[in-house]
C-alpha cells in the first residue's frame, strides 16, 4: 500500500491535471445525458457555461458603458452612491447622455430662477422639502398626515429583504425625515427604529390575518394602537414587478421571526393570492377603505399598477358620488422592481409609470377629485430629473425602492429572487448579511434622501419656483421618437395639472400636520449642519 501511495506521489502535477481532463472528457462523451455543447465539445464546453454563468458581472463591469445597463446604469448608479456617501456627485466634460433618444427629459428652466429669501426655510436649511398635501384632510380622518418628506422608502418587505436592510433603511429615514412603507410582509421589529411607517395590507393579509389567512379588523385595531409610528394605511391591490399575480416567499427563505410577524406556518411556501378576499369590486373597495379609516383614524390609500381604466373610471364617478374613498394613490410602474417575477410579467404586463400615471390622473382630473387625493409615484423615479418630471405631471409624493437599496450598498447584481444577494441586502442567508454596518448604511440612506432633496429643489428654483409641486406638464418636454423633436409633456399626454394650493414653505412648516417631528428646531438644529456636509461634499 506505501509503494502505491509512493508511486501516485512521484506523478507530476501536469499529468494529474491530464488524468482529470480525461476523466471529465470520458463522463461528457459516453454518460452526459443532459447538455448537447458538454457532450459534442468535450472539457472546452464547461469552458462556456462557466462564461455564460459570469456574463452579468462581464457585462457590468467590463463590456457595457456608462448609460448602457438597465434597470440603472453606470452613471445612474454612481450618483446614487455618490450621493448617499456625501461625495462630490457632479459630472465633469458634459452629458454622457445621448439628448436626442426617445422620452429623454428635457426641464424648461425659467429666465430668473426662485430667489430664496434670507428668512425662507430652505435658506437655513436646503434639505427641507415636505409634502405640500396632507393624506386624510379632504376625508376628515381623525389622524391626517402630512409627509415631513416629498422623498420616501417604497413597499419591500422584512423577507425580500434582510432584516439589517429593512433597520438601516428605517434609521437612515428617520435620520432624513422621510416615511417607511413596510411592504405587504407585516411590521417587523427592523421596521421600528424610529422612522413614520406607511402600513400595507396586501392580498396575503400578513401581520393582520387570522388563523384562516382573512383579513381581521381587531389584529389591524390593535396593530395600529401598539405602533403610533403607522402613520397611514395602503392597500396594494397590485404591483409593477407582477400586477395581477400574486408573490411566493419560499419555504427556504421563511425563518421562525418572519413565521411568527406574517402569522404563517414554517416549512411551507408563502403564498400571496393574485386578488383580495375581503371585499368584490369597486363599491367592495371603498366601502374597505372606509371601514379600515373608521376603525383607525388613519389616512387610508391604495396601490396598484395600471392597465385597463373601466375600473378607476368607475372609482372616481363612485368617489364623486358617495364623497368617499382612498385618501392617497400610489400608481406603480410596470418596469418592474424589487419583487421577483416572470419575465412575461416585468417585461410586459401594465404600463410603464410614465404612461399609467397621465392615463390614471386625467380621470381624477375630469371629476374634479385631484385636490382630494395624494398621488404618489413610484418606478425608476429616484433621481432628481426624474423626480421633477414626476412632479410636473401630477405626482405629490416620490416613493423609491431600488434606489434606496443602492444606497445601502446594493450593486445590482439582479439576484433578488434567489436568496443569494452578494451585499446582504435581498436575502436571509446570516453570513452574506453580516457585512452590513446598519450605523454606516442609515447614514448614506440619510444623505441619498438628502442630497435628492436639496438637487430636486434646485431644479425648482431654476424653473423659478418655490416647492416641486408648483411644476406643471409644460415645465418638461420629452423627445419624440427619433425625429429629434420634443414636446412638452401637457402636449404629449394632452393634459394640464391641476394646481396644487401652496402657500409657501414657511406655512408648510408652521402646519399641524407635519409628519417626523420635522418642526422649526429640527431645521435649526440642522442648519448648524449644512455647512459641514457641504464641506465633505466638495
Amino acid at each position: 500500500m506505501s509503494a502505491f501511495f509512493t508511486f501516485l506521489s512521484q506523478i507530476p502535477w501536469w499529468a494529474w491535471v491530464l488524468i482529470i481532463l480525461l476523466v471529465i472528457g470520458i463522463r461528457d462523451v459516453f454518460f452526459n445525458k443532459k447538455h448537447i455543447i458538454t457532450h459534442n465539445f468535450p472539457i472546452v464546453g464547461h469552458i462556456r457555461y462557466m462564461l455564460e454563468s459570469i456574463g452579468p458581472e462581464l457585462r457590468q463591469y467590463i463590456v457595457a458603458n456608462n448609460r448602457e445597463e438597465l434597470p440603472f446604469n453606470r452613471i445612474e448608479r454612481g450618483w446614487i452612491y455618490a450621493s448617499a456617501k456625501n461625495q462630490n456627485n457632479y459630472e465633469g466634460f458634459g452629458t454622457y447622455q445621448n439628448i436626442y433618444e426617445a422620452n429623454y427629459i428635457f426641464i424648461n428652466n425659467a429666465m430668473m430662477g426662485f430667489k430664496v429669501p434670507p428668512e425662507h426655510p430652505n435658506a437655513k436649511n436646503p434639505y427641507f422639502l415636505p409634502c405640500a398635501k396632507v393624506m386624510g384632510a379632504y376625508n376628515k380622518r381623525r389622524k391626517p398626515y402630512r409627509p415631513a418628506s416629498a422623498i420616501n422608502v417604497s413597499a419591500m418587505s422584512f423577507g425580500s429583504l434582510s432584516a439589517r436592510a429593512i433597520e438601516s433603511l428605517n434609521r437612515g429615514c428617520k435620520l432624513a425625515h422621510a416615511y417607511h412603507n413596510c411592504g405587504e410582509g407585516g411590521l417587523s421589529p427592523y421596521h421600528k427604529k424610529g422612522a413614520d411607517v406607511i402600513y400595507q395590507v396586501g392580498t396575503g393579509y400578513f401581520g393582520v390575518r387570522d388563523d384562516h389567512g382573512n383579513f381581521s379588523m381587531e389584529k389591524m385595531i390593535a396593530l395600529v394602537e401598539a405602533n403610533p409610528e403607522i402613520k397611514a394605511i395602503e392597500i396594494k391591490l397590485s404591483q409593477g414587478a407582477k400586477p395581477g399575480k400574486g408573490g411566493v416567499l419560499p419555504a427556504s427563505k421563511i425563518t421562525k421571526e418572519i413565521s411568527e410577524i406574517r402569522h404563517v406556518p414554517m416549512g411551507k411556501d408563502v403564498i400571496s393570492p393574485a386578488t383580495h378576499t375581503a371585499f368584490d369590486g369597486v363599491e367592495g373597495l371603498i366601502e374597505f377603505v372606509e371601514q379600515i379609516a373608521e376603525a383607525t383614524g388613519l389616512p387610508v390609500g391604495i396601490k396598484a399598477a395600471i392597465g385597463k381604466l373601466q375600473d378607476w373610471e368607475k372609482l372616481a364617478q363612485l368617489m364623486v358620488k358617495t364623497n368617499k374613498g382612498p385618501d392617497f394613490i400610489q400608481v406603480d410602474g410596470g418596469e418592474g422592481g424589487t419583487g421577483a417575477a416572470p419575465p412575461s410579467f416585468a417585461d410586459h404586463v401594465s404600463l410603464p409609470w410614465v404612461y399609467a400615471f397621465s392615463d390614471l390622473y386625467k380621470i381624477f382630473k375630469k371629476h374634479h377629485l385631484t385636490d382630494r387625493i395624494v398621488f404618489i409615484g413610484s418606478g425608476k423615479l429616484g433621481l432628481p430629473a426624474k423626480g421633477a418630471m414626476a412632479f410636473a405631471m401630477g405626482a405629490d409624493v416620490v416613493n423609491v425602492a431600488r434606489e434606496a437599496m443602492l444606497s445601502i450598498g446594493c450593486i445590482q447584481a439582479k439576484a433578488c429572487h434567489n436568496n443569494t444577494c452578494p451585499s446582504g441586502v435581498a436575502t436571509q442567508n446570516k453570513w452574506l448579511q453580516a457585512g452590513i454596518n446598519v450605523e454606516d448604511k442609515a447614514v448614506r440612506t440619510n444623505f441619498y434622501f438628502k442630497n435628492f432633496r436639496k438637487e430636486l429643489l434646485e431644479i425648482t428654483h431654476a424653473c423659478g419656483y418655490e416647492h416641486p409641486c408648483q411644476l406643471t406638464t409644460e415645465d418638461v418636454d420629452l423627445t419624440l421618437g427619433d425625429k429629434n423633436l420634443s414636446q412638452t409633456l401637457a402636449a404629449c399626454f394632452s393634459y394640464h395639472k391641476v394646481e396644487v394650493p401652496f402657500e409657501g414653505m414657511s406655512s408648510l412648516l408652521n402646519c399641524d400636520y407635519l409628519g417626523g417631528e420635522y418642526d422649526k428646531e429640527t431645521v435649526k438644529r440642522e442648519h448648524s449642519q449644512v455647512k459641514q456636509f457641504e464641506d465633505v461634499r466638495y
